[in-house]
């Protein structure tokens, strides 16, 4: 049998048994899904710290606690989740595509004999499966946002979307579908993703505003910094000999992962979420691209601006990251017993 081969038996068939592909997507979704019912709060708090202060230097709150008492006293307990549904529709699109394109394309390219990719060739199937769930996700990102910023607007102005269903149908009528990834109808005549991607770095004399862009460059960095390092620190971990391969080794690579992820996905970050919280005024969007985002941030906000919120999103992202990862492992480690040992 291909599951008792020895390792130096060579061949696609040393390789051990795993999971069917779909299973592979039903985890990674299950999994993040459920460290977002942990972590709501966070997001909130983050995507609140970002819009903060927006297109001036006067801040809405201080700190994260500022911010997540001030929610609090606002809104209840009830507005600190505000969102969820959004968030766990996230998951379920966003999620259930990049892990389980992940962990497909990682154990087609791992060798016969068990030897995983190279670090560089881990970070490329992190940003390729990044963006395409990046793309899945987009819709339920919008509304994420959307949902996560109401309560900071003035009651008159606030969209007062009831869960995500509402949030996708509204936006769907009021604006039309391509605000779902946050592209113009004037967007297709740039052709491709590929072509349109260009245009989130690089300013164009009629931009589109675009959605999809931002939070598909955001995946690519986030997926090859986060499911990279998360590979690698696990296999660093390890190899020092001091770990096995358990809840405590996936909880340290976790952790490491979020720092390294966070530090540099933050500035790609808080042009997407500007971007998928802005406003048409007259006929104009407050951006014109991710970079415009960049800028302004930079010239009325200051350079380390573009970490505000570093503080919530790790808190979110290290144990967002934690979670995912340590329900993603437990849950293979449960099929493989139950389904393929023997």
């Amino acid at each position: 049998m291909a599951a008792t081969a020895s390792p130096g038996a060579g061949g696609m068939d040393a390789k051990p048994r795993t999971s069917p592909k779909s299973v592979k997507f039903l985890f990674g979704g299950l999994a993040g899904m459920g460290a977002t019912v942990f972590v709501q709060p966070l997001d909130l708090v983050k995507n609140r710290m970002q819009l903060s202060g927006e297109g001036a230097k006067t801040r809405e709150y201080k700190t994260s606690f500022h911010a997540l008492t001030s929610i609090l006293r606002a809104e209840g307990l009830r507005g600190i989740y505000t969102g969820l549904s959004a968030g766990l529709l996230r998951q379920a699109t966003y999620t259930t595509t990049r892990l389980g394109i992940y962990t497909v394309l990682f154990e087609r390219l791992t060798g016969a004999d068990g030897t995983p990719p190279g670090f560089l060739l881990k970070a490329l199937i992190g940003m390729t499966a990044g963006a395409t769930g990046a793309f899945v996700g987009t819709p339920a990102e919008v509304a994420l946002i959307r949902m996560t910023a109401d309560g900071r607007l003035p009651p008159d102005q606030r969209r007062g979307y009831k869960n995500v269903f509402d949030a996708l149908i509204r936006i769907v009528r009021e604006e039309g579908v391509p605000t779902l990834w946050r592209v113009s109808e004037g967007a297709g005549d740039l052709g491709g993703v590929g072509v349109r991607s260009w245009a989130f770095l690089t300013p164009s004399p009629h931009p589109p505003p675009q959605g999809c862009i931002p939070t598909m460059a955001r995946a690519v960095v986030v997926n090859a910094a986060q499911l990279a390092s998360y590979s690698q620190s696990k296999q660093f971990l390890l190899d020092s000999g001091y770990f096995s391969d358990n809840i405590l080794c996936h909880f340290c690579a976790s952790m490491i992962s979020g720092l390294v992820t966070t530090a540099a996905s933050m500035p790609v970050d808080i042009a997407k979420t500007r971007i998928q919280n802005m406003r048409t005024i007259d006929g104009k969007p407050e951006y014109k691209n991710g970079l415009d985002v960049l800028v302004k941030v930079i010239r009325y906000e200051g350079f380390f601006s573009l970490w505000k919120g570093f503080t919530p999103y790790y808190a979110r992202l290290g144990p967002h990251t934690v979670l995912t990862f340590i329900f993603l492992e437990q849950m293979n480690k449960a099929y493989k017993r139950l389904f393929l040992s023997g």
